[in-house]
């Protein structure tokens, strides 16, 4: 019979719920560094596909600002549907994940409103670098670009 104390018990049958967590943890990492390419990349395709479109509005006296609002406008869109969709799921699954939780509730609203706010900002920020690119275009080139 093996003694040891309340500390090294309590430590022992932590661990596999931290390591749960980490794994958790590092898998929202993932997810957030791959919606976030995968946004830039939908809008970066986008506005590469419109370039003409964007020439064309440039040209017939469309600001700067206007074209970062359109372009911007497309990526927030795509980060509502996004943030839609995934609170939706988030709230379904929350029995299975709230065996591991410790002092917040699964369905915690400043949780979920972090998790908005955050995947928001990102989704943005993603649309954003698009956006500057194609603000700077030049009208003359764009509609010579085929």
């Amino acid at each position: 019979m093996k003694l040891s104390t309340f500390a090294q018990e309590l430590g022992g049958w932590l661990a596999d719920r931290r390591f749960l967590l980490l794994l958790v943890g590092s898998f929202a990492a993932a997810a957030l560094a791959l919606a976030s390419v995968g946004i830039y990349g939908v809008v970066a395709l986008s506005v590469a596909r419109r370039t003409q479109e964007i020439g064309v509005r440039m040209a017939l006296g469309a600001q700067r600002s206007d074209v970062l609002r359109m372009i911007v406008g497309e990526g927030a869109r795509l980060a509502v549907v996004g943030l839609a969709i995934g609170i939706a799921v988030s709230f379904a699954i929350t029995r299975l994940l709230s065996s591991l939780l410790f002092g917040v509730s699964a369905t915690d609203p400043i949780t979920f409103a972090g998790v908005a706010a955050l995947l928001s900002v990102v989704a943005l920020l993603a649309s954003y670098i698009p956006a500057r690119r194609a603000m700077r275009l030049d009208p003359n080139t764009a509609l010579r670009y085929e």
